[in-house]
């Protein structure tokens, strides 16, 4: 099988199968569009009549032809393809692109879709779709795609290919212009991973907006993302949350508390990616990705000549997670002595009527900030970009001031965003060609703003080595050899033994520092059946506990264990499991028996470091309570991140582990201390014969 796509961007010679004269029909645009590359390659059109469409004779079948087509495009019936394609292969076409869908109900034969991609990889050709839309390649002249694209420097890889349309539309809307457009369709040969890695080395990328429904071997799409990152074409990703998390499945609450979408934005943490919620969304942020720096913080100045747009600027940037801070008096005093008395000069910077007086007191103004390194982007919102459409005459002299701009933004290399009241003008346009990216609502640029600062804070570093392991339910491990699995990865544990009778509790007791904790160890939540009871004192209060307990809950595990009585801890969720697309994930959120309630977590790809782990306990909003909320002690932040990375490691090195969990996870200024373990494990005809450590902990938990 071939594994290069150079026949999906720049083919020889295609052929238009099912090309057709009626305007109505699909095969009427991709034949026009393939005739359109005409002078860049041989182009065939075949219509079962011989019809003429825009002027071009066609053939009634392939075997007219003389030579091979190198790239055959099925717009023919359904019922038809079969055939077609097994005539192609026969005069050695080595790419097939499937706009024709319902092969398979056409023919009444399920899976012949994928039997005929088999046959076309056997015979060393390569098959984008079926069911797609089509493709477009700017730079080679290839248009075999419904609707008309503007060339330009975003590439679009689409599931959806009437989605993906509906962005390039709103690229041209917005002034930007199509690289690459593929729609991927069905996937049946030819994936989204291959097209994305083929993209890595496509000169006139320069960012990719990716529409996926479905992740299948979602690690390497991961590899192949943070490779394009590496490459300077950073990706952004829109999906509908169909990663398979298995969380219908799960025995733990961290199923219950991530949704798929959380698995797909971790992902794209994982690979220097970003993950948006719509459309309008990715194509804002496209234009501060296309040749302007990245905001390398979050802190923002205002720039306005009205108080009331700086205003509500201040207080968007705010609500998406941006700082406004308050320039220093140097600062400030700067730009005093730009403004009229009465300007505002704290952040934001109200022009106070500047702006009108002198054009040039926008560049300078925006350069003053951004030469005081207070600040990671400047925003200048309101009526620049107005001022040469609706009075000609400043034209020019707005013209000079957006050059400017652009100046001060190479010089230092930070990003100026403009939000101006002018959706489309010659010096919107002039900004946009500069790499000042401009967009017409305040929303717009401080979500964009958002996402850019979040993208250059990721690295686009890959997660470490993860052992394969399919399988998504399981057994749950009694409670002690849990415990012994999540030890042996290090975490800390208070002393405890397993009790099978009333005499062994109260021996057991003897031997453990009180106050105690009886727990009904064989079942997967405790709390909620009252299988823990807390604060026992003595051996003979232990005693009775478990005969109460081991009466009304049955026979089972029971263990006795010392109470973790420190005062001033937070408790924490610590949860790992397998997402059928991505493999192993880490969750750590605030914990305890109200954890699904707060649903306060961050999620990460396993393995995570120590250092990273840090990263998503710092991302809570619960944070306040780990750094002494109200002046309760600090607690051990760096403690909680050692068993975060633990638990990653466990499940991304043992295979036959499908979920595991600590709640909660006791944290406090002396350290972390895990009070409650689950571990799920799949059967061994699941996961293959268990590892030599595995197997050591469970026996060393008998």
């Amino acid at each position: 099988m071939s594994t290069d796509l150079r026949v999906f961007s720049e083919p020889r010679s295609v052929a238009v199968v099912g090309a057709s004269a009626d305007t109505a029909k699909w095969g009427y645009w991709v034949a026009r569009g393939a005739l359109r590359g005409a002078h860049r390659r041989e182009v065939h059109l075949v219509n079962a009549k011989g019809a003429v469409i825009e002027g071009t004779p066609s053939v009634r079948s392939l075997s007219e032809l003389d030579t091979a087509p190198e790239l055959v495009v099925l717009c023919a019936p359904a019922r038809t393809v079969p055939a077609v394609i097994d005539e192609a292969l026969a005069m050695g076409a080595k790419g097939f692109l499937g706009i024709t869908a319902h092969i398979d109900v056409a023919n009444g034969q399920v899976g012949l879709e994928r039997e005929l991609a088999a046959r076309i990889r056997h015979a060393g050709a390569r098959i984008v779709g079926p069911n797609c839309l089509g493709i477009y390649d700017a730079a080679a002249d290839l248009d075999l795609v419904w609707g008309s694209f503007t060339p330009g420097h975003v590439a679009i890889v689409s599931q959806s290919g009437q989605l993906g349309l509906e962005l390039s539309g709103l690229a041209a809307h917005a002034g930007l212009g199509i690289s690459r457009f593929v729609s991927i369709g069905n996937q049946v040969d030819v994936t989204a991973t291959d097209l994305l890695e083929d993209l890595a080395q496509h000169e006139t990328t320069r960012v990719v907006v990716l529409y996926l429904e479905s992740f299948a071997a979602g690690r390497d799409l991961v590899s192949v993302l943070a490779r394009l990152r590496e490459a300077g074409k950073p990706v952004i990703v829109l999906t509908v949350g169909a990663s398979d998390a298995s969380r219908d499945a799960a025995k733990s609450h961290t199923g219950a508390m991530t949704a798929s979408t959380d698995v797909v934005a971790a992902a794209c943490a994982a690979a220097g990616a970003v993950l948006v919620q719509t459309p309008v969304q990715a194509i804002d942020l496209a234009h501060l990705l296309l040749g302007s720096p990245l905001p390398q913080g979050r802190r923002v100045a205002i720039v306005s000549d009205s108080g009331g747009q700086g205003a509500l600027a201040a207080d968007t940037m705010a609500r998406d997670g941006l700082q406004v801070p308050r320039f220093s008096a140097g600062t400030s005093g700067r730009l005093a002595a730009l403004l009229p008395a009465g300007a505002g000069v704290a952040n934001p910077v109200d022009l106070a009527g500047a702006g009108e007086q002198d054009l040039t007191t926008y560049s300078k103004v925006v350069e003053t900030i951004l030469g005081s390194g207070e600040v990671d982007t400047v925003v200048l919102s309101g009526y620049f970009g107005c001022y040469g459409s609706d009075t000609p005459a400043l034209l020019d002299r707005e013209l000079s001031v957006v050059t400017s701009l652009a100046d001060s933004v190479r010089v230092h290399e930070r990003p100026v965003v403009v939000h101006s009241m002018s959706h489309d003008s010659d010096a919107v346009r002039h900004m946009r060609a500069q790499a000042v990216p401009t967009l017409h609502t305040i929303d717009a640029a401080a979500r964009s703003i958002a996402f850019a600062a979040d993208l250059a804070a990721r690295d686009g570093r890959q997660t470490g080595t993860v052992a394969p392991g399919g399988a998504q339910t399981g057994e749950t491990a009694g409670y002690l050899e849990a415990r012994a699995g999540l030890m042996a990865y290090g975490v800390s544990y208070p002393q405890a033994r397993r009790v099978t009778s009333a005499e062994e509790a109260l021996a057991a007791a003897r031997g453990l520092r009180s106050p105690l904790v009886l727990k009904a160890g064989h079942l997967e939540h405790k709390t909620e059946v009252e299988g823990v009871k807390v604060g026992i004192a003595t051996p003979e209060d232990a005693r009775d506990a478990y005969v109460e307990m081991s009466e009304r809950l049955g026979p089972g595990e029971y263990v006795l264990e010392e109470m973790d009585a420190r005062e001033s801890t937070v408790e924490l969720i610590v949860g790992s499991r397998r997402d059928g697309s991505f493999g192993p994930v880490v969750v750590v959120g605030l914990g305890g028996i109200h954890a699904e309630l707060y649903r306060d977590v961050a999620l990460a790809l396993a393995p995570v470091t120590p250092e990273a782990a840090v990263q998503m306990i710092t991302s809570l909003r619960a944070l306040p309570l780990l750094r002494g909320f109200r002046g309760r002690p600090v607690v051990d932040i760096e403690s909680a991140a050692s068993v975060v990375a633990a638990v990653s490691r466990l499940i991304a090195e043992q295979p036959e582990v499908v979920e595991c969990e600590i709640n909660p996870l006791r944290v406090g200024p002396t350290g972390a201390v895990a009070v409650d373990a689950l571990v799920v494990a799949a059967s061994p005809s699941a996961t293959g014969p268990a590892d030599t450590q595995s197997n050591r902990v469970k026996e060393e938990a008998r």
